[in-house]
């Protein structure tokens, strides 16, 4: 048997970061936990550190105590040459520079981080193009894409990305105007976190799908299509020159495409994983997204077609803005309007490069503070 897959867990102690520990589980012959970082969750790491007993080791939360554990920081795990596969579970901004430094060092990347590809998607694949990196998305919808393009020689006539619509995807425009963060964070069919779970009732996960789509796959956004997808069975689609259409198709649960992310080109038996059962799947329904009840989604493909620090401004106005209404401090409608401001008050300079990215992202922060004053 080859030797256990040396694995680099940035997150773990996030949604992500948990359900790809439950994977690590289920295959410890193939898959060793070498290098750990965590946010603030100081309880739960510990436990994880006690379970997997990784050799490096990162908390933000000052209480951490490593032990005799050495303390590395995620961009110095994702570099580290003993690390075979690196997984990119940090939330927003702060995976980005994780995710170029294992991009530089040629590893194979798990991304699960929507922000690094959204944010600065053309320097990322760059570095992985020139350094021989593999990027292997994690998301289930762009999974679903590179499971469907596995074996294929011709390159696809068009993406169809699926959404399920959140939990008010039949809500009038008053509704939805009234939604509560605790009525938001009520996903129908994901376990996510809370961050992604209020994007996905906005669709603004939608809309950075696309964009990142657009990097990872090449194709113009005249040839992403979004469709509202309820069931949540159906991941993703690609159509061909041809008319044919292929899909990937199985229970939401996001163990899967991160299980893959580590067994590809194979596929490895996991009985913890949830099966369809076709005799309860009456039906799947599929409809266009309606842009006029959720803005964020179109916000971010015009973002995206516009291209250069605008997508950085994007994503950070948006965590920014999701941040504020999980705190209780501007309604439900207020995201869009903040990140539609930010957007048309932007002035990008120049070709993209970190620097200019991390001021876009820097400047997106501080208009998002300002502009929340006067709601």
């Amino acid at each position: 048997m080859n030797s256990p897959l040396n694995l680099a867990v940035l997150g773990s102690t996030g949604s992500i970061g948990r359900q790809t520990l439950d994977v690590i589980r289920q295959f410890p012959d193939r898959l060793r936990v070498k290098a750990m970082a965590a946010g603030n969750n100081l309880p739960e790491f510990q436990q994880q550190v006690s379970e997997f007993k990784p050799e490096y080791v990162s908390c933000l939360n000052p209480d951490f105590q490593p032990g005799n554990l050495k303390c590395l920081s995620p961009v110095e795990m994702a570099a580290h040459p003993v690390i075979d596969i690196v997984v990119i579970a940090l939330p927003g901004g702060a995976g980005l520079a994780p995710a170029l430094a294992a991009a530089r060092a040629g590893k194979i990347i798990a991304l699960s981080n929507k922000e690094c590809l959204v944010a600065a998607g053309d320097l990322i694949m760059a570095e992985a193009k020139k350094y021989g990196a593999q990027i292997r998305p994690v998301d289930s919808e762009h999974s679903a894409i590179w499971q469907c393009l596995v074996g294929e020689t011709s390159p696809p006539e068009k993406l169809l990305l699926t959404a399920s619509g959140g939990p008010f995807r039949t809500f009038t425009l008053d509704q939805i105007a009234a939604v509560t963060p605790e009525q938001a964070l009520a996903h129908p069919s994901w376990k996510m976190g809370r961050k992604v779970t209020i994007d996905s009732a906005t669709l603004l996960n939608k809309g950075l799908e696309v964009i990142e789509a657009h990097r990872l796959y090449g194709l113009d956004y005249d040839r992403i299509e979004v469709v509202i997808h309820p069931q949540s069975i159906v991941h993703s689609m690609v159509e061909f020159a041809d008319g044919a259409i292929k899909a990937q198709l199985s229970p939401p649960d996001m163990r899967l495409p991160i299980q893959y992310a580590f067994s590809y080109p194979e596929r490895w038996g996991n009985d913890n994983l949830p099966r369809a059962d076709w005799s309860k799947i009456s039906q799947l329904d599929f409809a266009p997204p309606d842009y006029q009840r959720f803005p964020c989604l179109k916000l971010a493909i015009e973002a995206g077609k516009k291209g250069n620090t605008y997508p950085a401004v994007l994503a950070a106005a948006g965590e920014e803005a999701v941040n504020r209404f999980l705190a209780g401090r501007i309604g439900f409608g207020d995201i869009a309007r903040l990140i539609q401001q930010s957007l048309e008050e932007h002035n990008p300079t120049g070709t993209p490069s970190l620097d200019s990215i991390a001021a876009a992202e820097h400047w997106a922060r501080q208009k998002v503070t300002e502009l929340t004053r006067s709601l």
